[in-house]
């Protein structure tokens, strides 16, 4: 799908890269940056195990290795 641009000063034309990176060079100033908080950690009591069905097993185990 073509996107097409008409400043009404002519016909339309495809946005190029530097248009692009104008166009992000102008928006990064009203950008806000979260500041980084490193996630607390998990209690093992929350951790569970993983369960698999059956089906999922017999799948997975029926698949060659990757790159065969």
């Amino acid at each position: 799908m073509e996107t097409k641009v008409n400043s009404g000063r002519g016909p339309a034309v495809d946005p190029g890269l530097a248009d692009l990176r104008g166009d992000c060079a102008r928006m990064a100033p009203h950008w806000v940056v979260p500041e980084k908080t490193a996630p607390s950690p998990v209690p093992p009591s929350r951790i569970h195990g993983v369960t698999i069905p059956q089906s999922s097993v017999r799948l997975i185990a029926d698949m060659s290795e990757y790159g065969d």
